[in-house]
């Protein structure tokens, strides 16, 4: 079970605040630990398959002391090719504990996801959007089963 609900958000935070998006940035922290491990120790790119959902791909792009960001997708299957979406690059806090997706396609194909990111203001409201979409994907991606080889499967000694 991923426990994120110990992030304490403070009574000051309002949506697409400052403080609200740290809070943010640590639950995405919690929710990726609990898919992926410890990011440092993936080295080539990974896929995580379940019977209920799509290929699950992550691949890192870079690893330094104190970060690692990595790409993650769907790879959706169209008549010009594969599209990757949500095509998102995560950057990895490890010593504050923070996973922040720094990077989205800048094509949302979604209706519901570009008619949010029009009306939320620039800069505090895309990262805003970018992250809590990380959150809500790391979510049904735990629901669905996804874990990738550096993690116990849940209940395992």
């Amino acid at each position: 079970m991923i426990v994120d609900s110990l992030c304490v958000t403070s009574w000051r935070a309002r949506p697409v605040s400052f403080v609200s998006l740290m809070t943010l940035y640590e639950s995405n922290y919690i929710r990726l630990r609990a898919l992926l491990g410890d990011a440092r120790e993936l080295r080539e790119a990974s896929v995580s398959r379940t019977a209920d959902d799509l290929d699950l791909h992550v691949h890192p792009v870079e690893h330094c002391r104190y970060t690692t960001i990595l790409r993650m997708t769907y790879l959706f299957g169209e008549a010009d090719g594969l599209v990757a979406e949500p095509d998102l690059e995560v950057r990895v806090y490890h010593d504050a504990r923070l996973a922040e997706a720094c990077y989205s396609a800048p094509r949302l194909r979604h209706p519901g996801l570009s008619g949010l990111r029009a009306a939320l203001p620039s800069g505090l409201g895309e990262r805003w959007l970018r992250n809590m979409l990380l959150n809500k994907w790391l979510d049904y991606c735990a629901e669905r089963g996804h874990r990738f080889a550096q993690v116990a499967a849940p209940g395992a000694a």
